[in-house]
């Protein structure tokens, strides 16, 4: 069941003072977030009251508007939430783009705009971040998405040489290691598919998505036995209540996510299904 979500109704009135000063800003920003909005729930009425009296005050921080819209995306009003998004974007390029594209991705499934958005930040913030992943593990999930799978594989190659770093040292995130997967399977390269998903499952062995893939992968290559074990860990996996470890997969599906039905249908069918996407 979603959660009520309480929109609020604008403040009147306005605040004297220099909007144009970061230092009267913040002082609004304490006053009415950290002091109001941050310490209710963001499902009460009045957090949207207290953003509301903030951009009476000062119409000209992002932040605000970002914070209005937050409680509207984790409840899945898209329609009222990306407007006060892309006035955050209008007002702070640089801090809510790469933000924007991530909402895009994973939220509103906007594809196409998502990897507009992350291809424009990376210019103004190269080597750039967002929820702890680079800007090319968006980009790659999305390209993954719209069924560019070069396009796929090579962003998530220049995802993974930004996290080994300069040094080649630095480590992989799994998730990247199974998204890497798959794109390599649906190119139908079954080896760099079984050694991404291998090297996801070293570093997270009830990882369910890898586990399933890799299942897929055996079984395009014949070997019904090994898919079979790797499904029913996926099974188990989901039933234990082991995820992507992704923060926001309580309210929205990542690209690729799969649930138990899948699994169980993949079973049930002998594996049938071959190298399809998984079905929402």
């Amino acid at each position: 069941m979603a959660p009520a979500c309480g929109y609020g109704q604008p403040a009147s009135g306005k605040t004297a003072g220099d909007c144009a000063s970061k230092a009267y800003q913040d002082t609004l920003v304490a006053r009415y977030l950290d002091r109001g909005a941050h310490r209710i729930s963001y499902l009460d009425p009045r957090w949207a009251q207290y953003c509301d009296s903030l951009i009476a005050a000062c119409p000209n921080i992002a932040y605000a508007y970002q914070q209005k819209a937050m409680p509207l995306i984790k409840c899945g009003d898209y329609a009222k939430s990306m407007p006060l998004i892309d006035k955050a974007v209008a007002l702070d390029e640089t801090r809510y783009l790469a933000y924007r594209g991530f909402l895009k991705c994973i939220f509103t499934k906007d594809y196409t705009g998502a990897i507009t958005d992350f291809q424009r930040v990376a210019k103004l913030k190269p080597n750039g971040r967002e929820m702890d992943h680079t800007f090319a593990f968006f980009e790659g999930a999305c390209e993954l998405e719209l069924g560019h799978y070069k396009l796929a594989e090579k962003a998530f190659a220049a995802d993974m040489a930004l996290q080994r770093g300069a040094d080649g040292q630095g480590s992989i995130h799994f998730n990247t290691l199974w998204y890497a997967g798959v794109a390599a399977a649906r190119l139908k390269q079954y080896a760099q598919a079984q050694a991404y998903l291998q090297q996801c499952l070293k570093a997270y062995p009830q990882h369910p998505e890898a586990n399933y893939y890799l299942a897929l992968n055996y079984q395009a290559q014949g070997q019904p036995a090994l898919a079979r074990q790797h499904l029913e860990t996926a099974q188990r996996a989901l039933i234990g209540g082991y995820r992507l470890n992704e923060d926001n997969i309580f309210y929205a599906n990542y690209p690729e996510q799969i649930t138990e039905y899948e699994v169980t249908q993949a079973l049930k069918n002998d594996v049938g299904a071959g190298l399809a996407p998984a079905h929402r």
